[in-house]
């Protein structure tokens, strides 16, 4: 009779194998982040626990770029530099990594984080930092972590996406839905869902894995493949495949200074929306790569974005301008691009970080070199 160990072994194994086998139905994006943590109730041990690396920490990695000595395991999933000029980088596994008076440190859950997976990260207008995690919301006011989890109201604790609106209010994006923080209690917000054929979500149908409040006020959800539900604040409006939109597998939503808004999805690459109808970028064979997300716009105005295995590209307004390993990045897949205050553009890749100086990209330590430098023990308070 098999013992208790024995059962708890095998249905570790079990969980491991169904986390890769999502691994292989999607090459990166949700497919990738469905592989960080599967939901899970409060008091049950989280699934980051005993996932398997993507990458086993023994495999040689081809073009290796700066990993911050090491510390990050996968990939970075946003880059921060605040007005301090301390920077934060949210990774998929190791927690949160910050480089602050010469010194990098590592903070993990041990320190007060809700979760080591980080999907995204804010700083709002007072200066705290907000960080959505897989195990809550957490908050750095500058000396403490603070960590908020459905016990104190939040709709679920996985958390995908964070967007603070001109009132102050965080808007949170989980995979049970939306919540709204106004800095003292939590409240649900529904965002509809168009009926579409035979939807497929990665996680969860009511997944909302990123929130986009534009310059006029408006809220853009991107539903797990229910395409992206538009709120004006009185109506709700449905971007779907019935109206243009090439995919309903959204995988970003980004508004740039012209007020153009750019649509990633998962399956048929890159569209622009202007409010009435969608130019396809990959459809019409403009540029190559179904899988399209991390829209970042520099202090030039262009427009950067990347394609799964097909690097990143660079859009000036009127041309697109493709960047591969060819040009010096470590990989051909992008998980966050990032501008830095001295202007350079920082590549968060599957082999470490890349950045781009105008000129050329090289590794991140040839330009940083503290990027390579040892980690030194963390604490509670970043000071």
């Amino acid at each position: 009779m098999p013992t208790s160990t024995n059962k708890l072994q095998g249905l570790l194994f079990v969980v491991s194998l169904l986390l890769l086998i999502a691994v292989a139905a999607s090459c990166k994006g949700q497919g990738t982040k469905s592989r960080s943590e599967t939901h899970a109730a409060p008091t049950q041990p989280s699934l980051e626990d005993y996932q398997p690396l993507l990458f086993p920490q023994n495999e040689t990695k081809p073009n290796q770029h700066a990993s911050l000595q090491g510390i990050v395991s996968e990939f970075i999933w946003k880059i921060h530099q605040d007005k301090h000029n301390t920077y934060w980088f949210a990774t998929n596994h190791d927690g949160l990594v910050v480089y602050k008076n010469n010194s990098l440190k590592q903070y993990t859950k041990n320190d007060g984080i809700g979760g080591n997976a980080i999907r995204d990260i804010i700083e709002d207008k007072n200066g705290t930092i907000w960080l959505g995690t897989s195990h809550g919301l957490t908050s750095y006011n500058g000396n403490d972590f603070t960590n908020y989890t459905t016990k104190d109201g939040l709709i679920d604790n996985e958390i995908w996406a964070l967007a603070q609106d001109d009132q102050g209010t965080l808007w949170i994006g989980t995979v049970g839905g939306v919540s709204q923080f106004n800095g003292t209690s939590f409240k649900s917000f529904n965002v509809p869902k168009p009926d579409v054929p035979n939807p497929n979500p990665m996680l969860s149908e009511n997944r909302v894995s990123a929130i986009l409040i534009d310059k006029n006020g408006h809220f853009w959800f991107v539903n797990d493949s229910y395409g992206v539900t538009l709120f004006d604040g009185k109506s709700f409006t449905f971007l779907t495949t019935e109206n243009g939109l090439t995919d309903n597998n959204v995988a970003e939503v980004f508004e740039d200074s012209q007020g153009q808004i750019w649509i990633g999805t998962y399956y048929a690459g890159v569209s622009k929306f202007n409010g009435n109808k969608f130019t396809n970028f990959t459809k019409d064979g403009v540029i190559e790569g179904l899988e399209t997300y991390n829209f970042y716009e520099d202090s030039k105005g262009n427009i950067w974005f990347s394609a799964e295995n097909h690097g990143v590209y660079r859009y000036n307004g009127q041309t697109f301008t493709q960047f591969t390993t060819e040009d010096g990045l470590a990989t051909n897949t992008i998980q966050s691009i990032f501008e830095d205050h001295k202007g350079q553009l920082w590549f968060s890749t599957w082999s470490g970080l890349s950045i781009y100086d105008g000129k050329n990209i090289t590794k991140a330590s040839a330009k940083e070199p503290w990027t390579k430098q040892s980690p030194t023990p963390s604490s509670r308070a970043l000071k």
